[in-house]
């Protein structure tokens, strides 16, 4: 197989992608970018492609800002219409947005084998949007690459023995990506200066799962919490446009003034220099820990199990208390963070390696 389709769409598939981009490349074989635009103003997408090496789209379907069920749909219908005319012998998609979903379900539809990566996880939760599209999506894909053992587990469960699908453990794309930007990235950014953050410990968080910000209840907890940090840390809050759209129109006040999103270098200087991060996203629940950085997952349940097994984060939902006691006990924590349940950095060279010999 020589020929690749991948659809990308939100901030953290950019990021994985990057890291296939190259090794595709490296391999010899073509990869056709495909941008559904679900994430589209420039600091949520077009920052990562001048960034990170990633090749700008063949295709950019300027599909956002519409509900779960049409935005899926207009997908899927533009979707078909790029494969149709490239004939690739794979589908590539990351996670699970409604991006990975619509590309998986257009070509499953087309009979054009689908690689999911980032396969098998699970939160356990079908209240979460995330997680109806990554159970519909592992189970229509011909290769599933899981990033850990729990995720292989967790298939084995599911009885996906007994379907036709090959499943495998090759590590975590998004450690071979940390890795390999890690040095440039304190060449190319300078928002620790920028911020004034110098030799400052400060506190990192993002805040836009839907779980909390369709809920005023959940948004105030989380924003109460924070506010009462930011009187002994700054705050560094890149907020998400959905997100301060909501905390306008729920009249949620912050006592410290948010960032604007942020480039993948810059988020990586903001990870290496903080106290500990604080988020509700998946990607940088693992970006902290590829950094040793302790985490406040501001969820109910994570995918990301291992790490809350292995004591470097902590789920404390959307409440304030449990934010403000955790934040109390990782201040005083001095974990070695070496421990490697995302393999060792060659994720994308497998997944290259396994669809070139289709």
């Amino acid at each position: 197989m020589r020929k690749v389709v991948t659809i990308v769409g939100a901030r953290p598939q950019f990021v994985k992608a990057s890291a296939l981009s190259r090794a595709f490349l490296r391999s010899g074989m073509e990869e056709i970018l495909v941008h559904t635009g679900q994430h589209f103003d420039d600091n949520m997408a077009d920052i990562f492609f001048r960034q990170m090496e990633i090749p700008q789209p063949a295709y950019n379907l300027e599909i956002h800002s519409l509900p779960h069920g049409a935005m899926t749909g207009r997908m899927i219908e533009e979707t078909e219409k790029v494969l149709l005319k490239e004939k690739p012998g794979v589908v590539v998609v990351y996670g699970d947005t409604n991006s990975t979903l619509a590309g998986a379900l257009a070509a499953a539809k087309m009979h054009i084998p689908v690689a999911h990566v980032e396969a098998g996880l699970r939160s356990f939760n079908m209240e979460m949007p995330e997680e109806i599209n990554r159970i519909l999506t592992d189970r229509i894909s011909s290769f599933l690459f899981c990033p850990t053992e729990t995720a292989v587990e967790n298939l084995k469960k599911e009885g996906f023995s007994n379907f036709p699908a090959r499943v495998f453990n090759i590590g975590d794309v998004m450690y071979d990506v940390a890795l390999h930007y890690s040095e440039k990235s304190s060449l190319k950014s300078h928002i620790i200066s920028d911020l004034k953050l110098s030799g400052k410990p400060f506190i990192l968080a993002t805040l836009h799962r839907q779980e909390n910000t369709d809920s005023k209840e959940r948004l105030e907890e989380i924003c109460n919490a924070l506010n009462q940090l930011s009187h002994e840390y700054p705050i560094v809050l890149p907020l998400h446009p959905r997100t301060r759209k909501v905390l306008a129109e729920s009249r949620i006040v912050l006592d410290f003034a948010p960032i604007d999103p942020v480039g993948y270098f810059d988020m990586i200087e903001l990870m290496k220099n903080c106290a500990f991060v604080l988020t509700d996203s998946g990607g940088v629940q693992k970006e902290a820990f590829f950094f040793k950085k302790h985490c406040l997952v501001a969820r109910d349940e994570t995918e990301w199990t291992e790490l809350v097994d292995l004591g470097y984060n902590f789920l404390v939902g959307a409440d304030e208390n449990a934010i403000l006691t955790a934040s109390q006990l990782v201040s005083g924590l001095n974990l070695s963070f070496s421990e490697n349940p995302y393999g060792t950095g060659n994720a994308a060279e497998k997944i290259s390696d396994i669809l070139r010999s289709i």
